[in-house]
């Protein structure tokens, strides 16, 4: 929102613009934070099981991010990181439009469902939160093996569990 949309709003006002402009500038997703700005890959995480890597459209389409998350999940140790089959595709949540459109949008998540039961992958990591709250919900209501979590808690385990 703050990089992509928040200078849209100001393009009536030059000077609110030119403030917009720069703090969209300065903002980043955390994974393009690490990897881009800072240059850390390797954070000494750890983690024991078989991870996949669910790519989020604001992460890919928006933001232009596609790199970092998969850099940073290599240095993990101790984890087998799995390729979802159509790692690319939406999970159907997409703000509002799970809501409006709930049979569709459950027609797209169930076909990522089955491609991380495909996968093997017991747990499924993210940076978007809406992803894996829809991801999430959609794995435990089907009593699925896999767990969803955010990539910045799995960056932040330092021991095997």
């Amino acid at each position: 929102m703050v990089r992509v949309f928040y200078p849209e709003l100001f393009k009536e006002d030059p000077e609110w613009q030119k403030r917009a402009d720069s703090i969209a500038s300065r903002t980043f997703e955390f994974t393009e934070f690490l990897v881009n700005v800072l240059g850390v890959e390797d954070v000494g995480a750890s983690h024991r099981g078989k991870v996949a890597l669910h790519q989020s459209c604001h992460l890919l389409r928006e933001l232009n991010v596609k790199t970092e998350p998969r850099r940073l999940l290599r240095a993990v140790k101790g984890i087998e990181l799995v390729e979802l089959e159509h790692a690319e595709s939406c999970c159907g949540f997409g703000g509002l439009f799970s809501i409006k459109y709930p049979h569709i949008s459950g027609g797209i998540l169930q076909e990522k469902i089955d491609n991380i039961n495909r996968s093997g992958a017991d747990l499924i990591v993210a940076s978007d939160i809406g992803c894996l709250m829809h991801i999430g919900g959609g794995l435990s209501r089907q009593s699925a093996l896999a767990k969803t979590m955010h990539i910045a808690e799995l960056l932040a385990k330092k021991s095997e569990s």
